[in-house]
């Protein structure tokens, strides 16, 4: 009797060291901003939504960088996360600051990818510079399915848009100044972007 006891103690004292570490790797794992366990294709558009890198790989770590507060009259120390990240795509390092980054899960491809030409420059200045309605009815038969995903610069300059049946967004609290999209199972990271999730019924 006492063996079994023993026997049940030890089993279930292996299962709560095991759940532990695994609760603390998530936890680390977290705490490190990681996008793991599939490849992803990370494209950087200016502010204009025009492309002007991109790189991709199987291990991507994204890391904010705190910097320290200048506090007059006190004697503590304060630090806030600044505007530039650090991205880590299989060990080679990417700084960046102020850029839209889209971070694609492979296999997860846009239905449309906008131009220059596609946005009326007509207005003078930036704002008001495109109408993101009169750019999407124009791709409105290359969507597919029931809602579409449209992401622009920081600008209001349309980008891409994906389609799937299944859409939801939420913030990550791990990863500085990122949402997270998925798109029919597939992730889609964006980093200073706006994006819009409309009903296709919606598009005119």
């Amino acid at each position: 009797m006492k063996k079994k006891r023993v026997l049940l103690v030890l089993v279930i004292s292996i299962t709560v060291l095991l759940s532990g570490c695994s609760f603390l790797e998530s936890k680390l794992n977290s705490f490190k901003g990681s996008l793991v366990g599939v490849s992803y294709t990370a494209d950087f558009y200016d502010n204009y939504g025009a492309k002007f890198f991109t790189a991709s790989g199987n291990k991507i770590d994204i890391d904010g960088n705190y910097v320290e507060d200048s506090v007059s009259d006190s004697e503590s120390t304060s630090y806030s996360l600044s505007s530039v990240i650090t991205i880590t795509i299989d060990g080679k390092e990417i700084e960046t600051c102020g850029n839209t980054v889209i971070f694609a899960e492979e296999g997860l491809q846009p239905d449309v990818e906008f131009t220059l030409s596609d946005v009326d420059s007509s207005s003078s200045g930036l704002s008001g510079l495109t109408s993101i309605s009169k750019v999407i009815n124009q791709y409105k038969n290359y969507f597919g399915k029931s809602r579409v995903v449209v992401i622009q610069s920081q600008l209001g300059v349309p980008i891409c848009a994906y389609s799937g049946d299944d859409v939801y967004w939420e913030i990550p609290d791990d990863l500085p100044k990122m949402t997270k999209l998925m798109v029919d199972g597939k992730a889609l990271y964006i980093h200073r972007a706006n994006f819009e999730i409309i009903d296709n019924e919606l598009i005119q």
